[in-house]
């Protein structure tokens, strides 16, 4: 097992890449406390991963909250004691628009979870992390942090921030062996996709069933990341196979690229 008793808090642990985040990690030997905002999506995974002989807790939390992000990580380490991984996980993929038509809420909605949560987690975790000179941080980007996305553009500065963040901490703590790396899917296959072309087929009139078609089109593997994909991706940053990683985007979306 890679990851035998370690600690890890994942956020957005109730669905999609997170929970197949969890899920791969207990199925490592890590102990994991998910968070997420919905607490019946976290009891699904926990139910889940207890079934499977894993080891796991539940922590309601919305990232964007500094008070219960404090309390996230004070619980999880009266709990165990120690925490030695998170992944920044939580986010939401924001409004389908244009900049000219943008609510300001809107974009301060995306920003605070996807960008500042993922800022805050890391911040109290640290401040565990650095005194053991031991800690693994994943952030969980997008190539929407690495390409312009148009009528996404809360959801696309906040990822090309979380890569900023990610090699910025990783700078500062690489001193007390602490690593900071960000994952970058494309399309992933689940709930979130769906939801995404939904709302741009609403916005630009274009039929879902034609916007999904086209999708793949510049991916060299011809389909969308499966989860499963970026957890195996999480669990080799978490584990001491990535020992020498740091500071690092990994890119995990069938060889999305971008023809003019």
């Amino acid at each position: 097992m890679r990851l035998k008793d370690e600690v890890a808090i994942v956020t957005g642990g109730g669905r999609g890449i997170g929970k197949a985040i969890s899920m791969a990690f207990a199925s490592e030997g890590a102990i994991v406390v998910v968070a997420a905002r919905t607490l019946s999506r976290l009891d699904e995974t926990v139910e889940e991963i207890k079934l499977g002989g894993g080891r796991v807790k539940a922590i309601q939390t919305d990232v964007s909250d500094e008070k219960q992000v404090q309390r996230l990580v004070a619980e999880t380490l009266n709990g165990y004691g120690k925490v030695d991984i998170l992944v920044n996980n939580s986010g939401i993929g924001g409004p389908t628009v244009n900049v000219v038509d943008l609510r300001l809420q809107d974009w301060n909605e995306v920003l605070a979870i996807n960008l500042t949560g993922s800022m805050l987690c890391a911040r109290e975790v640290l401040k565990h992390m650095i005194p053991h000179r031991k800690g693994n941080i994943i952030n969980i980007g997008s190539d929407g942090g690495r390409f312009g996305y148009p009528m996404r553009s809360p959801y696309c500065v906040s990822k090309w921030g979380i890569i900023g963040l990610t090699e910025t901490l990783a700078i500062e703590v690489g001193q007390y062996n602490i690593r900071v790396n960000c994952i970058s899917p494309a399309a992933v296959r689940g709930e979130r996709l769906t939801n995404v072309v939904m709302g741009r087929s609403k916005a630009t009139g274009v039929p879902f069933e034609e916007l999904m078609s086209k999708i793949t089109v510049n991916y060299s593997l011809q389909r969308p990341t499966e989860e499963a994909e970026v957890a195996a991706a999480a669990v080799f940053l978490a584990s001491d196979e990535s020992s020498g990683i740091t500071g690092h985007t990994l890119v995990v979306n069938c060889g999305h690229h971008i023809v003019q």
